[in-house]
């Protein structure tokens, strides 16, 4: 900025340097608005002009003073430098404006070379134009100068003005050698910020490549150093962790790093320090696991042979949440695995023993019905009175021994839980013989589908199938045999033929169920069963008809003589039609869904056969009146027919349509 007020621009209005009284004479002339147009200032030379004259209104001294000033190194390369236009000659000028020289060389001279005093207050008229106007007429015109001439008291007074002015452009050069400093010291300080960052750069781009160059390493070696090295965690988890899910993953990693490190060894022929070094640290934790392995099992064997302990609720939370320990163990301790299991057996062996033990007593105080030889179908005397008080006697509570009745609803029953031992100390309801059975069997085949279920699960594929039946049937056979026993005590005294049946199709749903359970291990006691139930059936049946053939034989063989006899005779249907009718239908509705090779039909044939002989052997009573004698056997023949109309299934049918070939036969005649 302050270089345009030297140059003499339009904001130097004040002048352009302080005058110097004593070397220089003022010059009334008013000053030129623009310094580059001045014909006064050629250049910016510290020198006189050879020109110069004692009116010049620039001095050159101050001119090179300011810019001497203006040139202080403040990071500016700026040099001013004008050129003069092409304007007439000044002393000329001077010379026209003034008038002629005055007589008198001395006088020339010295008006020439000084102002006197009295030059200061001339006034020459310049008809309202200044000099620099006077000195272009000729040329372009220039608009009219809005300044008036500045006279030597002004210059006084605005000299402190100036001097401020001066202050205020060195304090500005100051402040501009200190911002160029500043610039020039930030501009070093980002040329070592530039080198910095690109040190960065290179670093970073080494570090990302040695980076890149690790990955690659670990990527490649990080398997193997994993494959050789086992990590303290581990190691901590294995000697003395808990035995939970995350001791379980630890265990089958040690089996896997084991597994692998002895595939290596068999099969490389190279080995390396650190493989050495890993193989006795596996053995070492293989030991401790199996150790350990071994208290657990041991402790959760103890806890079966607590009392009043729940074995399936162990089996569960302990032993099949964590069947990999017995994998392990016979994998790397086949021993003490077999050890493990026997120990196992034996426990259970007792706990089923002594659980069913305990039950079968429970069971045992159950009041039944009790059907001896008195309960057969031709057990009566010859007369009906002997029969009527026969038929009186009753052992223990009222029971029929051959209507089925709602006995039938047993094999319907859709709930399959057992009577509780409790219960059936508190029950003094009499029962038949099939609800003893049917508990017992029950519970018998719930039990060992869950033991059968648990071997399958926590011994396999330690143990294969053959293995665990074996296993299944050491630790069930004591209470196998109790069952048989409880079976056998329940129907071997026992003459009722629809009880016997009704345990035979109880035990063959228990068989189907086992079927559907996937437990084959069973079947041998169910077969055992039926072996003991079958016959004492086919038992049962011939004693009936041994009854009716003792009844048969008991007839006369001669018709009544008297007619006194003959009108005591009643062609109303015989007291053993009605149990027959009863029995037969009872067998028909248990064997609905029965084969044609079941033991029932043949012992149905024979006790229908010795049936049929009675009512033929009783038809001859009547001697002569062959009307009664075939309206007593149509009589006969209806009511079984009638008893067993509602049956269902193949035999029922064949039965039915026998017996209506009968009726039809007996009825033409009747």
């Amino acid at each position: 900025m302050w270089l345009d007020r030297l140059a003499g621009g339009p904001a130097s209005t004040s002048g352009s340097s302080t005058p110097q009284p004593g070397s220089r004479s003022y010059s009334p002339l008013p000053r030129r608005t623009s310094s580059a147009l001045s014909p006064y200032v050629t250049s910016q030379r510290s020198g006189h002009s050879p020109r110069s004259s004692s009116l010049s209104l620039v001095s050159n001294d101050s001119s090179a003073s300011l810019l001497s000033a203006s040139r202080r190194p403040n990071g500016s390369g700026l040099r001013q430098s004008t050129t003069a236009p092409d304007v007439p000659n000044s002393l000329e000028t001077l010379e026209t404006l003034i008038g002629p020289k005055t007589n008198g060389q001395g006088d020339g001279d010295k008006q020439t070379g000084s102002m006197v005093e009295g030059d200061i207050d001339f006034d020459v008229d310049f008809g309202g134009l200044s000099l620099k106007e006077l000195a272009s007429q000729g040329q372009e015109p220039h608009p009219p100068s809005s300044r008036r001439p500045q006279i030597f008291d002004e210059y006084e007074r605005e000299k402190s003005k100036f001097e401020d002015l001066h202050q205020s452009i060195v304090a500005c050069d100051d402040v501009l050698n200190s911002v160029e400093t500043n610039l020039a010291s930030f501009r070093n300080d980002l040329a070592a910020v530039s080198t910095d960052i690109e040190s960065l750069q290179s670093r970073s781009t080494a570090l990302n490549r040695r980076l890149d160059n690790r990955k690659e390493v670990e990527k490649a070696l990080g398997p193997l150093v994993e494959e050789l090295s086992v990590s303290p965690e581990i190691i901590s988890k294995i000697s003395t962790g808990p035995i939970d899910e995350t001791w379980i993953k630890t265990l089958s990693e040690v089996d896997r790093r084991a597994r692998a490190h002895k595939k290596e060894a068999s099969s490389s022929s190279l080995h390396s320090k650190a493989s050495e070094e890993l193989g006795p640290l596996l053995e070492k934790l293989t030991f401790k696991a199996t150790e350990r392995i071994r208290d657990f099992l041991v402790a959760q064997i103890k806890a079966l042979r607590s009392p009043h302990i729940n074995a399936q609720i162990i089996q569960q939370q302990c032993f099949l949440k964590f069947k990999e320990l017995y994998s392990f163990l016979h994998k790397h301790h086949a021993t003490l695995a077999q050890e493990i299991s026997l120990a196992y057996m034996n426990t259970m062996r007792w706990y089923y023993l002594n659980r069913f033990s305990r039950y079968e007593k429970a069971l045992a105080k159950v009041k039944l019905h009790v059907l001896d030889k008195s309960d057969t179908l031709g057990h009566e005397d010859t007369t009906r009175v002997a029969a009527m008080l026969s038929s009186a006697r009753l052992a223990g509570p009222p029971h029929d021994a051959f209507n089925l009745g709602r006995r039938i609803d047993l094999l319907k029953a859709k709930n399959q839980s057992a009577l509780p031992s409790y219960l059936a100390e508190e029950d003094r309801t009499t029962h038949y013989l099939e609800v003893p059975f049917r508990n017992m069997n029950l519970a018998l085949m719930d039990n060992a589908t869950a033991e059968y279920t648990f071997l399958a699960s926590f011994f396999y594929p330690a143990l294969s199938f053959s293995q665990i039946s074996k296993s299944f049937n050491y630790v069930f056979e004591p209470t196998f045999e109790l069952g048989r026993t409880l079976s056998r005590t329940l129907v071997g005294e026992s003459f009722d033929a629809l009880g016997i049946l009704m345990c035979i199709r109880l035990n063959q749903q228990f068989a189907f169920e086992l079927q559907r359970r996937r437990v084959p291990a069973v079947d041998g006691y169910i077969n055992s069963t039926n072996m003991l139930l079958w016959p004492r059936l086919q038992v049962v049946m011939d004693r009936h008809c041994e009854s009716i053939r003792q009844l048969t034989y008991s007839l006369p063989g001669k018709p009544a003589r008297s007619a006194g006899d003959q009108s005591k005779l009643t062609a109303a249907p015989h007291m053993v039609t009605q149990r027959f009718g009863q029995l037969l239908h009872g067998f028909l509705a248990l064997s609905a869904e029965a084969g044609d090779d079941e033991p029932v039909n043949a012992s149905l044939q024979r006790l229908r056969s010795e049936f049929e002989a009675f009512l033929n052997r009783q038809s001859q009573s009547y001697g002569t009146d062959n009307r009664k004698s075939e309206r007593f056997l149509y009589n006969n023949f209806s009511l079984v027919l009638t008893i067993v109309g509602d049956t269902e299934g193949k035999l029922a049918a064949e039965q039915r349509e026998h017996f209506e070939q009968l009726k039809a036969a007996h009825q033409d005649k009747s």
